[in-house]
């Protein structure tokens, strides 16, 4: 079953690029934006987890936490990070249950036979927990309309 809009959103605790464990819950009365993206060092990827980087005083200043989201390993996206410059915790689904949890899992990606990986998604996600806005790409090489995803966390307020 996905998580929609309306609905609280599925709880989790994921290790981050830096091996720390991330628990949604924790970060209660601040937005959040979850990006979920298929795998580090692709193209369609790296742009994406990028241009959240250059936004991220924007959402910053809308007292939000974004995260990225995808079942590779820490260790790869720590490399992901350092070479890309993020500014932004990475998070590893690795047991991919947090994208099956938001209803984005996506098996035999990219016609690989038994690979399971997340499709591109970004949730939103208010001070109280609760989804506000859900977006899933079409197809991988879809990218999120990024002024709406700012657009709908400035509604929140801070």
């Amino acid at each position: 079953m996905a998580a929609e809009v309306g609905q609280a959103a599925p709880d989790f605790t994921l290790f981050d690029h830096d091996k720390q464990p991330t628990k949604l819950s924790d970060t209660k009365g601040k937005n959040v934006v979850l990006a979920f993206f298929p795998g580090a060092f692709t193209g369609v990827c790296t742009t994406e987890m990028c241009t959240f980087r250059d936004r991220f005083d924007a959402f910053n200043t809308m007292n939000a936490q974004v995260f990225g989201i995808s079942v590779d390993a820490i260790f790869s996206q720590k490399a992901f990070s350092d070479a890309n410059s993020l500014n932004f915790p990475l998070l590893s689904d690795y047991k991919r249950e947090v994208g099956s949890a938001y209803g984005v899992s996506r098996p035999n990606f990219a016609g690989m036979d038994g690979y399971t990986a997340s499709e591109r998604a970004v949730f939103v996600i208010d001070k109280e927990g609760v989804i506000r806005f859900k977006w899933v790409g079409e197809n991988p090489g879809v990218e999120p309309d990024y002024d709406e995803v700012q657009k709908q966390v400035d509604q929140l307020g801070k």
